[in-house]
């Protein structure tokens, strides 16, 4: 597997897109009695995974024990130190006393005893198994203390600013809490590992040779069509809570529900959000625009023009039905003054929705264009005869 070393920087911008209005998306138009949906949970939030738009939310800033879904954090800390290069899927990690004395769910590993990256990761993925989760994080950081300070850290520098973490699997504790805006955005750093969903999406599993057998404790997997994870988190403190993530077509959506009073009413509650979120948005890809993109004029170059260069911008969410509403302005200089650089910004593309505008992105030198002076004017012209008496 290669891991990608800007992730942590697109894991930041997300944050800021979910946290703040996203640059490629319309704010959310849906509040909670809006859209007519009946959630059976203390708070909620839908959202597309690769721009951070909410489509949906109801209390979603009012902080809660998270519970078990804790762990996703624990698992990105554990995605991201593979990224790192401090151990591998194959790596032997052994459990510790500490971590064979969690309670709540767990896969009983005995002090001493070994297991792989993999086999642990199936078991805090699958079965949500507290021991394994304390030993992915004694294989990051040393000690769950100190495991606890780097969640912590990484929470603030994804713009979580409504969690604290005080152990790493979500079991009840003073001062542990967090939101459901908070936990849709570590749903989606996880996610951005392609890896993951190797995991999230496993029904039913085993490990030592068999005789331990483990069971997806998020239904959606099995039962919710396009299903990609993510966790589920039931404690007395906190109830029942689930982040839910599915797939369908070119959209990515990330429910999380949270305070549920039963199993059932949590599931529900993320299937309606999920129902609502297909039904209603779908993602469009601005169109290329080489036909507009028509050469610069350069002033005192080397050459009489500069060809255009740019990228398009991610896929905008629109409401179903929207898709012809998407506009593009191209805006060009008239000209530019050599020299210019490649790379170099020469315009714009505006993107808007019936008039709203949602972004733009930069139009680019494709090519470097010297500054002509007498050396280089007399060089072209001594080519340009040379030409002439072949």
């Amino acid at each position: 597997m290669t891991f990608h070393p800007l992730r942590k920087t697109a894991a930041a911008l997300l944050a800021l897109m979910i946290a703040a209005a996203p640059a490629w998306a319309e704010p959310a138009e849906t509040k909670e009695p809006d859209a007519g949906l009946r959630l059976e949970c203390k708070s909620a939030i839908l959202i597309e995974q690769s721009t951070g738009q909410v489509l949906y939310e109801m209390n979603a800033d009012v902080p809660i024990p998270p519970a078990s879904i804790t762990k996703i954090m624990t698992l990105l800390l554990t995605f991201e130190a593979m990224e790192q290069g401090k151990f591998t899927y194959d790596t032997s990690l052994s459990c510790s006393e500490h971590a064979a004395s969690m309670g709540g769910s767990q896969i009983w590993l005995e002090p001493g005893e070994q297991m792989t990256v993999d086999e642990i990761l199936r078991a805090t993925f699958i079965s949500s198994a507290n021991d394994a989760a304390v030993v992915l994080a004694e294989a990051v950081a040393g000690s769950e203390d100190a495991f606890v300070n780097m969640m912590n850290e990484r929470a603030k520098a994804l713009g979580m600013e409504n969690t604290r973490f005080a152990n790493a699997t979500g079991l009840d504790a003073q001062e542990h809490y967090s939101t459901a805006r908070d936990i849709a955005l570590m749903s989606a750093a996880l996610l951005q590992y392609p890896d993951v969903t190797r995991y999230s999406t496993v029904w039913m599993d085993s490990l030592r040779g068999g005789t331990t057998e483990l069971v997806n404790t998020n239904k959606m997997v099995r039962f919710y069509k396009g299903a990609t994870g993510l966790k589920t988190g039931t404690t007395n403190g906190a109830g029942s809570c689930l982040s839910a993530s599915a797939q369908r077509e070119n959209l990515s959506l990330i429910a999380v529900s949270l305070g549920s009073d039963t199993s059932a009413q949590r599931f529900a509650s993320c299937r309606t959000l999920l129902d609502y979120g297909f039904a209603n948005y779908i993602t469009v890809q601005p169109p290329p625009l080489d036909d507009q993109m028509t050469p610069v004029p350069v002033l005192h170059g080397v050459q009489r023009q500069v060809e255009l260069d740019y990228a398009l911008p991610p896929a905008v969410v629109m409401k179903r039905g929207e898709e012809d509403s998407l506009t593009q302005q191209v805006q060009l200089a008239e000209n530019v003054e050599a020299p210019v650089e490649k790379g170099q910004q020469l315009g714009k593309v505006v993107v808007a929705k019936a008039g709203n505008v949602l972004g733009e992105y930069p139009v680019l030198a494709k090519t470097a264009v010297e500054r002509m002076d007498f050396g280089k004017g007399m060089g072209i012209l001594f080519g340009m005869l040379l030409g002439k008496t072949e």
